[in-house]
């Protein structure tokens, strides 16, 4: 049966030179409905990110746009000081402008305030890890990099990653500065980025799927998903997991939840192993919803 440790995913080393567990924990559930506001019920949010560490948990991803600043605030105030070991990383370059609300601002000057807020919010000195949400099309790309490189340069920040980005894109930026990591869209049921995936594994670039846990008709009685959890006796939610982890030894997911239930649901997908066979029936499933849709 599988166990209650996010050890047993292995680890990834990010940057060559930052050890974690490759499941990981985001931190964008523990806020209101639409990733706006405080949690619902902010007791509960606090026992989420507790536990998060009991689990074995060493990364957590977070943004100053969950919120806006809830979640970074939040992650502050519960977890700080931090234990060794723990790796926080935020992302910013992206602005709210409501529940549903989002847009990204490279403008040099506000990449260098977002990570300065963030390190006060966070109570660090320096990012481990700092990840561009998003490359603004409005602002040239190289000035966005320019200024992320300074930063780096600083003291800063420590490692470097880039969120929705392409091959192209991740070799530009590596002018300026080292890729940690990439973020992208990835999941059973969203195929797109598997040549970002592929170059990642390549060049020893941590990869971080968003959704991971979106698995589409997978999902749904009859589906490859919930037929395999059911006989494996699991939350589908963990097999999820595990068909990402076997994926890819550079696959870092980082499934988010508010609730303690869901993370501890979650983490049993460490452990899991799948057969040869699940793991290609999911695959072969999930490249043709993908291409269904």
């Amino acid at each position: 049966m599988p166990t209650l440790d996010a050890g047993a995913s292995g680890t990834f080393v990010i940057g060559g030179e930052l050890r974690v567990n490759r499941l990981g924990f985001g931190a964008m559930r523990v806020t209101g409905p639409g990733i706006w506001g405080p949690p619902e019920d902010p007791a509960e949010a606090r026992r989420v990110l507790r536990r998060v560490l009991e689990l074995g948990i060493n990364f957590i991803d977070t943004s100053d746009a969950y919120g806006p600043f809830i979640s970074e605030e939040l992650l502050g105030e519960t977890l700080a000081p931090y234990p060794k070991g723990l790796v926080i990383t935020t992302k910013g370059g992206m602005t709210r402008q409501g529940p549903q609300g989002w847009a990204p601002v490279g403008r040099p000057e506000y990449l260098r305030q977002c990570v300065l807020m963030s390190l006060r919010r966070l109570r660090l000195e320096r990012f481990d890890l700092w990840q561009l949400h998003r490359i603004d099309r409005k602002v040239p790309q190289d000035e966005q990099f320019d200024v992320i490189a300074q930063m780096q340069r600083e003291g800063l920040i420590r490692h470097v990653g880039l969120n929705a980005v392409g091959v192209e894109q991740i070799q530009e930026a590596g002018k300026y500065f080292k890729v940690a990591t990439v973020q992208n869209l990835y999941n059973l049921v969203s195929r797109q980025a598997e040549e970002a995936l592929d170059y990642c594994e390549k060049e020893g670039i941590g990869f971080i799927p968003w959704p991971p846990l979106s698995a589409g008709p997978l999902a749904m009685p009859g589906g490859a998903l919930e037929a395999i959890a059911r006989q494996r006796e699991v939350p589908a939610s963990a097999v999820a997991i595990a068909w990402l982890l076997q994926r890819s030894p550079v696959m870092l997911p980082i499934p988010g939840t508010g609730k303690v239930k869901h993370l501890e649901e979650n983490t049993l997908g460490a452990s899991l192993k799948l057969t040869e066979e699940e793991f290609r029936t999911l695959d072969a499933q999930g490249w043709e919803a993908w291409k269904a849709q």
